[in-house]
């Protein structure tokens, strides 16, 4: 099983476009490690929040108001920021059912068709959740619960990942285009 990453799913990651397609995804690149690790360490403290919370409430029968939040903003933030990141490698979840039915042709066809609207998807997505987040910090808006933080926090990172996401899109899109051009 190929999980979608077989010759004619993805290009390498490591094999990057020429110019100025190139020195974004360099860029891009760069930024995705950064927030690969801090997506990492923030799963970690999220399940530390979690079997702390466990622990103190079980044991200790201390209420902990804040550690569901804590941990959802955490997880927000992990999953959001980091899927540009697994873009880069075509990890997302994918339908591979008419993959080894189509020619490779077709199949890079196909596969830039999806990546069109992923970023029609994904821009979309990043433009409301910019809406959001001026809405959030605009008007002060805080979460329900007695704890009551900020929502800017979970809409800025959902926000931000989007727009990674987005930009990894349209790069890869505009790699497509670009080895689809005739060599002088």
């Amino acid at each position: 099983m190929s999980h979608g990453l077989d010759d004619v799913e993805a290009a390498d990651p490591t094999v990057l476009a020429s110019g100025p397609v190139g020195s974004a995804e360099r860029a891009l690149n760069a930024i995705n490690h950064v927030v690969v690790i801090a997506s990492s360490i923030a799963l970690v403290l999220a399940s530390f929040v979690l079997t702390y919370s466990v622990i103190v409430r079980y044991f200790l029968k201390i209420s902990t108001d804040w550690q569901d939040e804590t941990s959802v903003f955490l997880i927000i933030g992990a999953v959001f920021m980091s899927a540009a990141a697994v873009q880069v490698r075509r990890g997302h979840v994918g339908i591979e059912a008419i993959t080894v039915l189509l020619s490779r042709r077709a199949n890079r066809i196909r596969l830039f068709l999806v990546d069109v609207v992923s970023l029609i998807f994904c821009a979309y997505f990043a433009w409301k959740s910019w809406i959001l987040l001026h809405e959030a910090w605009v008007d002060n808006h805080h979460s329900g619960s007695t704890w009551g933080p900020p929502l800017w926090i979970p809409y800025s990172l959902m926000t931000v990942g989007m727009v990674l996401l987005s930009v990894q899109i349209l790069l890869q899109v505009l790699a497509a285009l670009e080895r689809r051009k005739p060599v002088p």
